[in-house]
């Protein structure tokens, strides 16, 4: 199956810049959508007009099989651009905008369905500036950007085939043929998929908006701790909106690495304050895997680089504490076990079932010990050590409890599960 991407627009709301080559969410809308779309197509067929040739070196080398179609009538509407794609496309195909920009899961399920892509309940676009449609025995009845009554929004995402052009050859000869006046004239069929992040990208607020959108819907469904939860991803997700368009998930990486020896040395002058800046690295720590996951940049090499550095810190930090307090050092090499074993019994159960051990076992989310959760309490002791050093021999007693408390639970989980 072939999909047609119409970016012939003149990008005039954003000063002439080709909105399809704008990173939004640090990923060019276009590349954005080809890659969403390409375990469902074979090949794109994109058609454009002033910025046709930006558009062919931009792509050129990243890998994806597509047929740039050039016309020069950009004024004549995104109608007559799909109707310069007819040539190019036969049978059932996918027809979206260059502007807009979509979530995984809408397009995963927008490609069981057929016709008009609409949504019931819009939320994160201006209903002002949105196509309303009317439905009528399931089909497109009116649509418009003006009408008073209507049942849903156009995402401007479209299941068709190639019956749809013969509707606009009919309206050839206008001067200027809009998408919406074809989608009446055909009755397309109408399917709703509502609240799932999709919108239009017109000006540099929407940019700013679609950006906080994709990072706030990339957040983790499992894995995350009570702190990571309630605190860490309020924070982090709003740093990531906010870089995710100017550093790459590996520069994340590398930043909360370094944060977190900071952390570690600043030790060596005061301890209160590097527990400041060791829980500020783990909010950074966040930032990686939601940029990563926003940009769908997501790699195994990453996360794998990612959990090494941050077993590093770990140990960098508590290691020196136990340096500068010699009567703490037998129960901090327990909390230090402990806190690997945490994240190793994790790993290798990845490692051997292939899958994650938090969306398999959803208690383990719940139970007590994850790194967020060590290294909030770690700052807690850091900070109370100001009253007396003897709070640092309990913060090793605690970490290292609480580390062997889950990884004893994790390890019964798994024996009493029905896993091979």
């Amino acid at each position: 199956m072939k999909a047609v991407i119409l970016a012939a627009g003149l990008g005039t709301r954003l000063g002439g810049v080709p909105k399809p080559l704008l990173r939004v969410g640090g990923c060019e809308i276009i590349l954005r959508t080809i890659k969403l779309l390409s375990p469902h197509v074979s090949e794109f067929v994109i058609v454009a007009s002033r910025y046709a040739d930006q558009l062919d070196n931009f792509l050129r080398d990243k890998g994806f099989k597509y047929k740039l179609v050039k016309h020069n009538h950009p004024e004549k509407g995104n109608g007559y651009s799909l109707l310069v794609a007819r040539d190019y496309v036969k049978g059932k195909f996918i027809l979206t905008m260059g502007d807009h920009v979509y979530s995984e899961k809408f397009v995963e399920r927008a490609m069981r369905g057929e016709g008009v892509i609409a949504d019931r309940n819009p939320k994160y676009v201006d209903l002002d500036e949105a196509t309303k449609i009317k439905v009528a025995d399931g089909r497109v009845e009116d649509i418009g950007k003006n009408l008073k009554e209507f049942d849903c929004i156009d995402t401007g995402f479209f299941v068709l085939d190639d019956t749809i052009f013969d509707c606009a050859e009919k309206l050839r000869d206008k001067e200027e043929i809009p998408l919406s006046e074809i989608v009446k004239l055909a009755r397309l069929p109408v399917t709703y998929i509502d609240g799932e992040f999709w919108m239009d990208v017109d000006t540099k607020e929407d940019v700013e908006r679609a950006n906080k959108a994709l990072v706030f819907t990339a957040v983790k469904g499992s894995g995350d701790g009570f702190i990571s939860r309630n605190l860490n991803r309020k924070i982090s997700t709003r740093i990531s909106a906010a870089v995710v368009n100017k550093v790459s998930p590996s520069q994340m990486t590398l930043i909360s690495f370094l944060a977190g020896v900071f952390a570690a040395l600043i030790n060596l002058f005061s301890i209160p304050l590097a527990g400041l800046v060791y829980q500020s690295s783990s909010i950074l720590d966040g930032c990686d895997g939601e940029i990563a996951r926003a940009s769908l940049n997501v790699s195994k090499k990453g996360g794998y680089v990612d959990s090494i550095l941050d077993r590093f810190v770990d140990f960098l930090f508590l290691a020196i504490i136990a340096l500068l307090y010699p009567n703490t050092a037998i129960i901090a090499i327990f909390a230090v076990f402990g806190s690997v074993m945490v994240s190793y019994t994790s790993e290798k159960y990845k490692a051997e079932f292939g899958e994650s051990i938090f969306g398999k076992f959803r208690v383990l989310n719940y139970i007590p010990g994850k790194r967020d959760e060590r290294i909030f309490l770690i700052m807690v002791f850091c900070l109370l050590s100001v009253i007396s050093t003897e709070w640092l021999y309990w913060m090793f007693a605690v970490i290292a409890v609480l580390s062997f408390f889950r990884v004893i639970a994790t390890l019964f989980t798994v024996i009493l599960s029905k896993e091979n």
